[in-house]
């Protein structure tokens, strides 16, 4: 398991292209027959992948945790964006088809991921955070997701936001978790751009076609730098931190929460000209 530590806002203002992407991109995801996992010291956030292909994938804890299982004392969300398997948690199966989200709770302790043709793999993403409290395994097909439709097409921002992992959803300790699906044509997210002090956030850009980009704009608001992205890279956002993107086509990407609270809508608005 690869381990970072996140720089402060200030060192973050003297830093080259080079290693602002070293510290805050993640380029090593969806590897075949591999399960990948990066800890961050941001809200011991874990993002992570698993690709079974020829063979089905277990789970386990990293030596850094100190813990005999990854869910000894976390909370685990899952997002397949690839072809449809199978996510199997302490013996109970769970058919994932694409764009299906599974929460697993604290104490979990066998989780494999499979796939059920591999000419087309499954393609699991995963976000943890530390847990102080038990929840139950909660599975969240993409027809059950809590849509919320924002954007227009004047702004090139019309997109549907899928709740799946949230107080009024499938409920958790501190993780909160969905996707964003841009309409053809909108490549916008999330600006107006805002901040939540009391969370950090992960993206994870993915549906971004290969001769696309998304540029990730991140830093405070007066200073303000930018990621180019590709497809299945994700992105570390600190709680000071803005995050938007705009891409060269429209794509899709995963975003989710852990820290103080769980309130989708605490956020510290701003306005383009707080942009710098």
């Amino acid at each position: 398991m690869e381990v970072r530590y996140s720089p402060d806002p200030v060192r973050f203002c003297r830093m080259t292209t080079r290693e602002v992407r070293e510290n805050f991109l993640i380029e090593s995801l969806f590897q075949p027959d591999t399960i990948e996992m990066l800890y961050t010291d941001v809200d011991r956030a874990i993002i992570g992948s698993a690709v079974p292909v020829d063979k089905p994938l277990a789970l386990t804890s990293a030596d850094e945790l100190r813990a005999d299982f990854l869910c000894r004392r976390r909370e685990l969300g899952i997002l397949n964006i690839g072809r449809p398997g199978t996510v199997a948690v302490d013996g109970q199966s769970y058919g994932m088809a694409n764009l299906d989200c599974l929460y697993v709770g604290r104490g979990s302790k066998d989780i494999r991921f499979a796939g059920d043709d591999p000419k087309n793999p499954s393609k699991y993403y995963f976000l943890s955070y530390p847990a102080h409290k038990d929840f139950p395994t909660g599975h969240v097909p993409f027809d059950r997701a809590d849509p919320v439709q924002l954007g227009s097409v004047e702004g090139a921002n019309k997109r549907t936001i899928y709740k799946c992992i949230h107080p009024e959803g499938v409920q958790s300790c501190q993780l909160v978790m969905g996707f964003t699906v841009l309409e053809p044509g909108s490549v916008w997210n999330t600006m107006p751009p805002h901040t939540h002090e009391r969370r950090m956030e992960v993206y994870l850009y993915f549906n971004v076609p290969d001769h696309a980009r998304v540029f990730h704009y991140m830093g405070q608001p007066s200073e303000t730098r930018h990621i180019v992205a590709a497809d299945g890279q994700a992105v570390i956002s600190p709680s000071w931190s803005i995050h938007a993107g705009v891409g060269t086509a429209a794509y899709t990407f995963c975003w989710g929460m852990g820290g103080e609270n769980q309130a989708f809508d605490d956020m510290d608005h701003l306005s383009i000209d707080n942009i710098q």
